[in-house]
């Protein structure tokens, strides 16, 4: 039974805020994504590792000693639209390889000390392929993209290969019983995460305009390799998000009065439009409980709810729900895309809700069939 969201319009975004947004800072920003595996995890992640071997008022400094290289940097990653979130990982893996090089200026040493860096990592940070990759990723961005060099002397270098893991998914009942531990915001956004396959940043990332209730469907915008697609939206979920919209809609009337109102509008909308900022159907679908001020423009503007409140809500309501499994957000979207083929739908249709470029990313979920596990009886369960 899915649950409707508070009443009171004040108690309602306290509450939110404090549920999904418990240690948000006041200035809003998108944080680098983690590398490497989860800090509670032995041996030490790559992030810890080289939080303890590079702090960031090393990593200030080193911005502080090359702002020429960071600048061109910046300019080369913003000229080519990537998020905040690229800008400022591909900025602290520089900034870390400039540490690892005595604080030596990138153009001066070759792709040995590259190569050292990256088997650094993997030895002495024991940190994952994936961490591995996106510092590779980001220094032979630097390396081709702003210092115009090749790095053919990389030679033979081949990148960490990714395990490959079958996703995280939840039954039906378990879907269930999670939903059934959230309230009010987390809960409707986790529903509309299983019920969409939508990835957490799209949901966070939501507008008003999105989402269509005459066709019954919530339009993605700018997804995963700057691809817009259409989900469906769940019926069920129409009346709590038409009374989500009408408590968010005050809160924006209540901006607009205090001399507020604007949002972030991206590819230079804003000077197209210049209303559009402060129209209410740019607005954020899950908007922050507070106003914050933008890193980059320096306006104060109401920014969209940060990620980690949903993800530690779900994570504390599998945990109540007693789910003896690693669920986050996006188990959701696993258990969306192997429910589907469980109940008929053709791979193709779910591959293109998902957004997968390509079918056989979108295959993994054909383990649910029966083939594999499921559809062989062990021996042991045959003896007499």
């Amino acid at each position: 039974m899915l649950r409707s969201p508070m009443v009171a319009t004040g108690a309602y975004w306290r509450d939110s805020a404090r549920t999904l947004a418990p240690d948000h800072p006041t200035i809003a920003r998108e944080m680098p994504a983690r590398v490497g595996p989860s800090p509670d995890q032995e041996p030490v992640s790559g992030a810890r590792f080289n939080e303890k071997r590079n702090p960031p008022s090393a990593l200030d400094e080193v911005r502080r000693s090359h702002p020429r290289l960071m600048e061109r940097l910046a300019a080369e990653i913003r000229r080519r639209k990537y998020s905040i979130r690229t800008d400022q990982t591909y900025e602290s893996w520089v900034c870390r390889f400039i540490l690892f090089c005595g604080g030596r200026d990138p153009s001066e040493v070759g792709a040995d000390r590259i190569v050292a860096f990256l088997e650094d990592l993997a030895v002495r940070g024991q940190v994952s392929a994936s961490t591995q990759n996106q510092a590779l990723n980001a220094l032979v961005f630097l390396y081709k993209k702003v210092l115009g060099q090749t790095l053919a002397e990389l030679g033979d270098f081949t990148r960490a290969k990714r395990p490959r893991r079958l996703p995280v998914v939840l039954s039906r009942g378990e879907v269930s019983r999670l939903l059934e531990q959230l309230d009010g915001m987390p809960h409707l956004m986790a529903a509309l995460l299983y019920g969409t396959g939508m990835r957490l940043m799209e949901c966070v990332r939501l507008r008003v305009q999105d989402v269509d209730f005459q066709y019954h469907q919530i339009v993605v915008r700018d997804g995963k390799g700057q691809k817009d697609r259409v989900v469906p939206l769940p019926k069920r979920l129409e009346q709590p998000l038409t009374e989500h919209m009408e408590k968010a809609r005050g809160l924006h009337r209540q901006d607009l009065e205090q001399g507020y109102g604007e949002v972030f509008l991206p590819n230079a909308l804003a000077r197209k439009w210049p209303k559009a900022p402060s129209e209410w159907i740019w607005q954020y679908l899950f908007p922050s409980g507070r106003l914050s001020v933008d890193p980059r423009s320096g306006k104060t503007r109401r920014h969209h709810l940060h990620e980690n409140g949903l993800q530690k809500a779900v994570k504390r309501a599998a945990q109540l729900a007693g789910i003896a499994k690693k669920v986050n957000c996006h188990s959701l979207r696993h258990s969306f895309a192997t429910h589907l083929l469980e109940s008929g739908y053709d791979i193709r249709t779910v591959q293109e809700l998902l957004g997968h470029a390509d079918v056989s990313t979108t295959m993994i979920y054909t383990h649910v069939l029966n083939r594999g596990g499921q559809g062989v009886l062990s021996p042991l369960d045959g003896l007499l």
